[in-house]
């Protein structure tokens, strides 16, 4: 059987490695290629594409009646002058920054690129903390650590929070029609000087963390981080700098992977990003595949969740799938893994739409690296694969626990947490490796080449009372993959017992159509259908049969009819499940789930 054919695609900077193994245990990974000149500010590359493309689109939204607002990059240099002023006259600083609550627009980005522009840090904020969040408990914490000298918010579905989180004395600014008060002023010597004061070091944006566990911290991002993780990024994927990208993405710019991976991308290399207000939901997918079957991107990204439900779309609709693979270079996903099944599927309507495979990549980043630290690019690349480092980060692998731990190194990493110093100090190790909590493996450790695998979270990983160690995040990437479509996440119970156990988040969608039921039907009387039932009782018999030990054996599930609560900081507004704010959280059920009192439609035990 011959190897299958993808299509071109000029890859390389994370193919290879050096590997020095050291008597302390650890081990350090480097590129063989170094990271060549990146520029100080990333305002530069606006400069720079306004000169050389200046009518080229740098964003576009879709208008109410369907057509797309286009901003050109000669058009957005403007803007930022006109707002970098305003913003400056307002008297904005570093103490005093800018906070964006709303999600992705064109007013968003505006506001955004002129802070960048005048040296002054803005704080994205989760849209889930202002319109989902109950009680305001995080909006507040962000807002009383950032201490933002303007708010902004897109409409006026923002006003009860801004109430409820902010100080009345700070200003405050609702709506579009507000911003084009901003974009009238016009840039003087006072922008031009704040503008000549910025740095690699200067303060680019504060990313709060999802803060699952405790208060959110805020990685400060520095325009050093930021320009040089672009240029990593353009080393790896070369074909990038071939022609202009073209993207159209969902993805929040409160975190890192929308807002300074995808934005940054499309900025950097002079491309076009056409917002998409779709999310990988029930509700919002109809409005990602409709875009999608417009616009022909060069590379897509999305979460596993999302490209699961586009890869489902493309069985019956071939003009999503022509569309979305005619000039696609490369899919990347990234913020938790994707299952074998969806990979193949993406591969196989690839070779249906253009003849050959498209690759699949991702890597291992996070918030405080800005964000992408490794990339899996070849095409052996599948679940798990995380790949080799980029050039300029250096790489240790340090025993933890019985695992290794992978650090990060260079000039993509944060100084630090914003007015944090003892977060920030224990954030490094004593050679100032970032430590990350996350643990790897050698796809073959004997041939180092073949690049890493990803092997779940050390502070996530627990022993049973008989001292064997349960390893997470494999067991619950196989709970999922044998759950699959009835199951969102799994959540592993077991700490000091004696078996494991799982807290399954369902897919209530996917739980109705199973049971042929009304998409109005309450979750609790879905999962005491005799159809859903007898799925998850399958499902706890087969990972009972197909277990190999204590360490990976379930012995209990409990199928949870209440959602994940955000304000409990179970669950970010990207959809994933933090274990421990779960554990936490619902430990009177777990105890239930262990004394048999949990007993119940949704509590399982396999037939042994």
């Amino acid at each position: 059987m011959s190897a299958p054919r993808y299509r071109e695609a000029q890859v390389g900077g994370c193919t290879r490695a050096r590997v020095e193994r050291r008597a302390d245990g650890s081990t350090l990974v480097r590129s063989t290629e170094a990271l060549q000149a990146f520029p100080p500010r990333l305002t530069d590359r606006l400069e720079h594409w306004a000169q050389q493309a200046p009518e080229r689109t740098f964003v576009a939204q879709r208008e109410a009646g369907g057509e797309w607002r286009r901003i050109s990059y000669a058009q957005m240099l403007a803007r930022a002058q006109a707002v970098g002023q305003a913003l400056l006259d307002l008297g904005l600083s570093v103490e005093r920054p800018l906070a964006i609550l709303s999600g992705n627009d064109i007013e968003h980005l505006t506001l955004a690129i002129g802070a960048l522009w005048a040296g002054v840090p803005h704080v994205p904020v989760s849209t889930a903390y202002s319109l989902v969040s109950k009680d305001y408990g995080k909006l507040r914490y962000i807002l009383g650590k950032a201490t933002p000298g303007l708010v902004f918010a897109s409409d006026a579905s923002y006003a009860r929070a801004i109430e409820a989180a902010l100080p009345a004395d700070v200003a405050r600014l609702v709506g579009a029609a507000e911003l084009d008060r901003l974009l009238a002023t016009r840039p003087g010597p006072t922008l031009a000087a704040a503008h000549a004061a910025v740095s690699p070091d200067t303060i680019a944006k504060l990313l709060f963390t999802s803060g699952s566990t405790k208060d959110p911290k805020g990685v400060v991002t520095t325009h050093r981080m930021l320009c040089a993780n672009q240029q990593m990024i353009r080393q790896c994927l070369g074909f990038l700098a071939d022609e202009p990208p073209v993207l159209i993405d969902w993805l929040p710019w409160n975190h890192v992977f929308g807002g300074s991976h995808n934005v940054g991308i499309a900025l950097y290399n002079g491309g076009t990003l056409y917002i998409d207000d779709g999310k990988p939901t029930a509700s919002g997918m109809a409005e990602t595949l409709r875009n999608l079957r417009e616009i022909s991107p060069t590379i897509y990204f999305n979460v596993p969740k999302g490209l699961e439900e586009i890869a489902s779309a493309m069985d019956h609709d071939t003009l999503l799938r022509d569309t979305l693979f005619k000039r696609c270079k490369a899919i990347m996903f990234a913020g938790a893994a994707l299952s074998q099944p969806v990979w193949d599927k993406l591969h196989a309507h690839a070779e249906a739409a253009v003849g050959e495979r498209v690759r699949v990549i991702t890597g291992l980043g996070m918030t405080e690296t800005a964000p992408s630290c490794t990339f899996a690019v070849g095409t052996d690349v599948a679940a798990g694969h995380i790949g080799l480092p980029e050039p300029g980060v250096d790489v240790k692998l340090a025993p933890q626990d019985g695992k290794l731990e992978i650090r990060f190194r260079g000039p993509n990493v944060m100084p630090g947490y914003w007015r944090a110093p003892e977060q920030s100090a224990e954030a490094f190790d004593d050679e100032g490796f970032y430590r990350t909590g996350d643990a790897v493996k050698w796809v073959d450790a004997d041939d180092p080449q073949r690049g890493l695998l990803f092997d779940g979270r050390t502070a996530e990983d627990f022993k049973l009372s008989t001292g064997t160690f349960v390893s997470v995040g494999p067991l619950r990437a196989r709970i999922i993959q044998a759950a699959d479509p009835c199951v969102q996440d799994a959540v592993i119970t077991g700490i000091n017992r004696g078996e494991v156990g799982a807290l399954l988040f369902p897919r209530a969608d996917e739980c109705r159509r199973l049971a042929a039921l009304p998409a109005d039907t309450a979750l609790p009387e879905v999962l005491q259908h005799p159809r859903v039932r007898t799925f998850f009782q399958t499902l706890a018999d087969r990972l009972w049969r197909e277990s190999t030990g204590s360490a990976n054996r379930v012995a209990r599930l409990h199928v949870l009819a209440e959602p994940p609560s955000i304000d409990k900081g179970e669950v970010t507004d990207k959809g994933s499940i933090n274990q421990r704010a779960v554990l936490a959280q619902r430990d009177a059920l777990v105890q239930a789930l262990y004394d048999g009192s949990a007993a119940g439609p949704s509590s399982i035990l396999p037939n042994q």
